[in-house]
């Protein structure tokens, strides 16, 4: 039996909803860890669902390095103004504006890139947990990196 402290850590851990966070659970037999690898594979299979979704809203974020000699600015698109205004959408997007800074990403090679804040998940995958969690198609569209 799963119990509901187990499903709301892995709601906190994830940000999943609470219903998919019990099927994953029940579905690993209550093991947090395969739960948390039940729930990724979930989250890619909705993420090739959504692709074809369009995607013709979004924000464009920026973020300059404290020392003003690197900077970044990027196009993240989804489906909604209301999601475009969230808060995970906004958070996704200075995720990847920190770590294109952190990494001299290029497009050719960013989605492939272990993400610099956990090494275990590519920025492709960590786009993908974002469209499991927010429920809509989410694009990295351009960005530009500055350097002097």
């Amino acid at each position: 039996m799963i119990s509901i402290e187990q499903i709301k850590e892995l709601r906190h851990q994830t940000g999943v909803s609470v219903s998919e966070c019990k099927k994953a659970l029940e579905e690993a037999d209550g093991d947090d860890e395969k739960a948390k690898e039940i729930l990724k594979k979930m989250g890619r299979e909705l993420a090739n669902k959504k692709s074809s979704r369009d995607a013709g809203i979004g924000i464009i974020d920026t973020y300059v390095h404290p020392n003003k000699i690197v900077g970044v600015m990027i196009e993240l698109r989804c489906e909604t103004d209301f999601v475009a205004k969230s808060n995970d959408f906004i958070d996704l997007a200075h995720e990847l504006c920190l770590h294109i800074v952190a990494m001299n990403s290029e497009e050719e090679n960013l989605l492939s890139q272990d993400w610099v804040k956990d090494p275990s998940k590519t920025i492709k995958e960590l786009i993908e947990e974002y469209i499991a969690k927010i429920g809509e198609n989410i694009i990295l569209k351009r960005f530009t990196r500055y350097e002097i």
